[in-house]
C-alpha cells in the first residue's frame, strides 16, 4: 500500500507540472486544461484552482451515477491544480516557437509518465474519467462516444471563453494514449482482480484501471 501511495503522489504531482510545460508552450492545451485556461482568464483565478473547483464539481456528478470515489479520486482533485499553479509559476512563457516545441513535447511525454503512474497505482480513477464511465453504464452508449462527446463540449466552451487550443491539442490527442500505454505497464501494481484499460486519450488519461467483476 506504501509503494501505491508513494507512486500515486508523485504521478499526480508530476502531471500537474506537465500541465504547466503545456500550457506554457502556447500550443494548446487538451480539451480539459483549455476549458480550465478559459474560466481562469474570465473569473481572474488561477488555472490550478480551475481544475480543483471543477474536479469538485465533476465529483458531485457521481453521486446520481453512483460511482464511488477512491483515494486516488479525492487526491487527483487537489494535487494536479496544486502542482499545476506551481509549474506556472516556475515556468516562463515559452520566448520562441522552437522552445514552444520543446516545451510542448516535454510536457506531454511527463504527462503521459504521470499517467502510467497514478493509473497504475490502481487507487481510483480521476473525476472527469468517472464522470465518463458512469454515464457509459447509465446509458449503455461506448466509451469513445461518450468520452469524445464530453471532451468535445469542454473543448468548445474553453475555446469560447479565450482558452489556447491548438495544433498543441492536436497532437496531444493523438500522443497521449500510446505513451501511456508503453508506461503503464511499468508502473502497474498487480492486484487480486485482474485490470482492464478501457481508455486513455486526454485529462485525467482516459479512465483507468477497472477491476473486473
Amino acid at each position: 500500500m506504501i509503494r501505491r501511495l508513494i507512486q500515486l503522489f508523485l504521478g499526480l504531482a508530476l502531471y500537474g507540472l506537465s500541465i504547466g510545460f503545456v500550457i506554457r508552450s502556447g500550443l494548446g492545451g487538451n480539451p480539459w486544461d483549455v476549458f480550465h485556461q478559459g474560466v481562469s482568464d474570465h473569473s481572474g483565478v488561477s488555472i490550478g484552482t480551475v481544475i480543483i473547483l471543477t474536479g469538485a464539481a465533476v465529483l458531485l456528478l457521481w453521486v446520481p451515477l453512483r460511482q464511488r470515489p477512491g483515494i486516488g479520486t479525492i487526491s487527483n482533485v487537489f494535487m494536479i491544480g496544486i502542482f499545476a499553479d506551481f509549474g506556472l509559476w516556475l515556468l516562463p512563457q515559452a520566448s520562441s516557437i522552437s522552445w514552444a516545441w520543446v516545451m510542448l513535447i516535454t510536457g506531454i511525454l511527463l504527462n503521459g509518465i504521470a499517467g502510467g503512474a497514478y493509473i497504475g497505482a490502481g487507487l481510483g480513477p480521476g473525476p472527469r474519467d468517472g464522470l465518463m464511465t458512469g454515464l457509459v453504464k447509465r446509458t449503455g452508449g461506448s466509451v469513445r462516444l461518450i468520452r469524445t462527446s464530453i471532451e468535445l463540449l469542454v473543448l468548445a466552451i474553453g475555446w469560447m471563453l479565450g482558452g489556447t487550443a491548438g495544433v498543441g491539442t492536436v497532437i496531444y490527442a493523438l500522443a497521449i494514449g500510446p505513451i501511456v500505454h508503453r508506461t503503464l505497464p511499468f508502473f502497474t501494481i498487480p492486484d487480486n482482480k485482474p485490470l482492464v484499460l478501457v481508455s486513455c486519450q486526454t485529462q485525467d488519461c482516459g479512465q483507468p484501471l477497472i477491476p473486473q467483476e
